[in-house]
């Protein structure tokens, strides 16, 4: 380093040199000249390569020492008392743990928890500070973790944030905030009731006084977890990361049932949208349900919201075998009551915005329409219904951590065993204003024929 830097400033000093040289005088150069003050301008142009290049080197020395003085506080802290070979490794790969990667974040996970291995820790831990930056980026938060816990790799976190939306459609289309930590509940205090102003009968008379009153609601934190025994020799002998099997499949099911208790769940405090108590619940009672008759229904869910929130909604919910019905509807004329947008449609019922599976399809009534096929299709008497959902989505909150994975071998060492957990805090308010929710149900959305 110290050598660098000399170099750098002996550069510096020929650079000043040049640029102090005697130059001509603003006239018509000989020729002599112009050749002398060509060869200057190459040679500052030449030392200006060479000063950059030195400075980029020297940057990358310095990063190079402050990632070793990290690391070797990391070994300070997390070795065990006593005789220990040196062996932290500082690597200069763009992410710790990625996809298809030579490192298993599971491995580390299993050699840092259950043997203190000190380089699996300091790849843990510098794996943990790469993803905090990383959700720095995407409003989300995380915790510090110690040896016991860590947050997964970045990769991993980004297929939970944004390559497993697609299993997650409503709970990707509230409100989304970080879940606060230390914390069992997350209470929100709100009006009961308002104040309230009124005509003075007449000069120097008493003026309206009605006191406003206050309460709140609370949403209790839920824990969604996961487990899975895999052999130990998989996990110290396997030429092939399991990272990139288990850690996806736990993230698209852990993105389903979060979906699901946004949707769904229905426990004190922490009711998913369809259980809220005193939503707009409009009823299509039908044996031969028809577009047109639910497309009333759908207008009357928007209007319930108007009048009973004073704002108006922002999406709408339904099932997929609920927009294909809609999408494959016929006029008395045969013609398709929802076209493609494209086609600059006319008195349609909808218009369809793409052929998707799951997330944004169309539009309805002005407010875009997404398929989530978790939206049950078991309800009812029949135990066949699904439902529509119409909600002005910034009212209901879904707050998640980052999700979490442990390694565990008590009760499964006799067989050379290891138990992986994966988990996360969730919480949800979808409480705060139920008249911003209206539910379209009833024998109109048994199972659609075709």
């Amino acid at each position: 380093m110290q050598e660098l830097l000399e170099q750098r400033a002996a550069l510096k000093t020929e650079l000043d040199g040049i640029l102090s040289a005697p130059s001509a005088e603003k006239r018509k150069l000989t020729d002599d000249e112009d050749t002398a003050f060509a060869s200057k301008r190459d040679a500052i142009k030449a030392k200006d390569t060479e000063i950059r290049a030195v400075e980029e080197r020297i940057g990358e020395l310095e990063e190079a020492e402050e990632r070793t003085a990290k690391a070797a506080e990391l070994r300070a802290k997390y070795t065990p008392a006593g005789p220990q070979t040196s062996g932290v490794t500082v690597v200069s790969e763009p992410e710790t743990y990625r996809r298809g990667g030579q490192r298993s974040y599971f491995r580390d996970l299993f050699q840092a928890q259950q043997r203190g291995d000190r380089d699996a820790i300091e790849r843990l831990q510098r794996s943990d500070r790469e993803v905090k930056e990383g959700l720095e980026q995407r409003a989300l938060s995380t915790t510090d973790g110690g040896v016991g816990e860590f947050v997964p790799p970045l990769w991993m976190v980004d297929e939970y944030v944004r390559l497993a939306r697609a299993g997650r459609v409503i709970a990707d289309q509230v409100r989304q905030q970080a879940l606060p930590t230390g914390t069992d509940s997350i209470n929100l205090p709100r009006l009961a009731t308002g104040t309230a102003v009124g005509e003075q009968a007449s000069q120097n008379t008493a003026v309206q006084n009605t006191d406003a009153t206050s309460n709140s609601i609370s949403a209790s934190v839920t824990t969604i977890a996961g487990q899975q025994v895999v052999s130990q020799q998989l996990l110290e002998q396997s030429p092939v990361n399991m990272d990139d099997i288990l850690l996806a499949d736990l993230a698209a099911d852990y993105a389903i049932k979060a979906d699901t208790f946004t949707i769904t769940n229905n426990a004190v405090n922490k009711r998913g949208i369809l259980n809220v108590s005193g939503l707009n619940a409009i009823t299509y009672t039908d044996a031969n349900p028809t577009v047109g008759e639910l497309y009333a229904k759908v207008g009357d869910g928007i209007q319930q919201i108007h009048t009973g929130r004073l704002m108006p909604p922002s999406k709408v919910f339904m099932h997929p075998r609920r927009w294909a019905w809609f999408s494959v509807s016929l006029d008395v004329n045969g013609r398709p009551l929802v076209v493609p947008v494209a086609q600059m449609p006319q008195n349609a019922a909808a218009t369809m915005g793409g052929v998707v599976s799951e997330g944004f399809v169309g539009t309805v009534q002005g407010l875009p329409v997404y398929v989530d096929p978790n939206i049950p299709t078991n309800l009812g008497a029949g135990t066949n219904e699904d439902r529509i959902i119409i909600v002005r989505s910034d009212d209901v909150i879904l707050y998640e951590a980052t999700p979490r994975a442990e390694t565990f071998r008590e009760t499964y060492a006799d067989q050379l065993s290891v138990l992986l957990r994966f988990y996360n805090y969730v919480a949800i308010h979808s409480e705060r204003y139920p008249k911003s929710i209206s539910v379209i149900s009833g024998t109109g959305l048994v199972a659609p024929t075709f």
